[in-house]
């Protein structure tokens, strides 16, 4: 046999093992996700629905793996930007209001926050896609703020 042969044949060989020994490749399902100009949409329409009733918050919006995707701090302290973090992560992990989060007697479990203002972010359909938290005007106000933005980029801050 001539060496090229010998070659090709070796490399065809370890070509059609390499093929068997590769698993299938598994099937790829789409999920609704949380993209940016969403998020944005969701930080602004809280701002100037704020700015309309004369107050200044803060907004924080995650996706549904708690990871921060748009954030805006319009004059507030400190505390209450982090106050927004801290409701927006926990509405964004357990998609559940803090509203909600905040009566269920567990102030020590990771991430929960207590305090009205964080709402979470479900498709039209109900999928669970994050979350917004908005902090520095009552606690009402901020929750209501958050839901205001939801619906301005076509969401629902419960399932259907």
């Amino acid at each position: 046999m001539h060496p090229i042969d010998t070659t090709l044949a070796l490399a065809l060989t370890v070509a059609a093992l390499a093929g068997l020994a590769t698993p299938a490749a598994e099937a790829q399902t789409l999920t609704a996700t949380l993209d940016f100009a969403t998020a944005d949409t969701i930080r602004d329409r809280c701002l100037a629905h704020a700015g309309r009733a004369g107050v200044t918050v803060a907004v924080a919006v995650f996706d549904q793996g708690g990871n921060l995707v748009s954030f805006a701090r319009d004059r507030t302290t400190p505390a209450a930007a982090e106050m927004a973090l801290w409701k927006g992560r926990s509405a964004a992990i357990y998609l559940a209001s803090t509203r909600e989060t905040g009566t269920w007697n567990m102030a020590t479990a990771p991430l929960v926050a207590t305090v009205e203002g964080g709402v979470p972010l479900f498709t039209r359909e109900g999928v669970g896609i994050g979350g917004v938290g908005v902090s520095g005007a009552p606690p009402e106000f901020d929750a209501a703020c958050g839901a205001a933005g939801a619906e301005a980029a076509g969401l629902r801050v419960t399932p259907p």
